[in-house]
């Protein structure tokens, strides 16, 4: 679409996802990736599911454009604490930890 104009932070609280728990981002999370083919990007949104439920902050931007068209974006924070101590418990043993590729 023509006449990008850039995309901005938002405050989550001033969206309609105001209200959303974890259990509610990993299902738009879900709906919004889940059907894409391929496994390394199945693996990507596994990972997602898990650092949303390991407590990594949810991040929405505001896109817009010339002619009035906006859309929100959603993206992760760096992970959490708590998500780099399970990456690091799923590690041990030899087992490496795929974080896929994003879509």
């Amino acid at each position: 679409m023509e006449g990008y104009l850039g995309e901005t932070f938002i405050n989550v609280e001033e969206t309609e996802f105001r209200n959303h728990t974890p259990s509610d981002w990993v299902m738009y999370f879900i709906e919004m990736y889940g059907q894409i083919d391929g496994d390394h990007h199945k693996l990507w949104l596994l990972d997602q599911i898990a650092q949303i439920l390991k407590g990594t902050k949810v991040i929405i931007k505001l896109a817009k454009w010339k002619n009035g068209h906006k859309e929100y974006r959603v993206y992760l924070a760096s992970p959490s604490k708590e998500y780099h101590n399970w990456v690091r418990e799923m590690n041990k043993d030899g087992y490496s930890y795929d974080r896929g590729i994003a879509p």
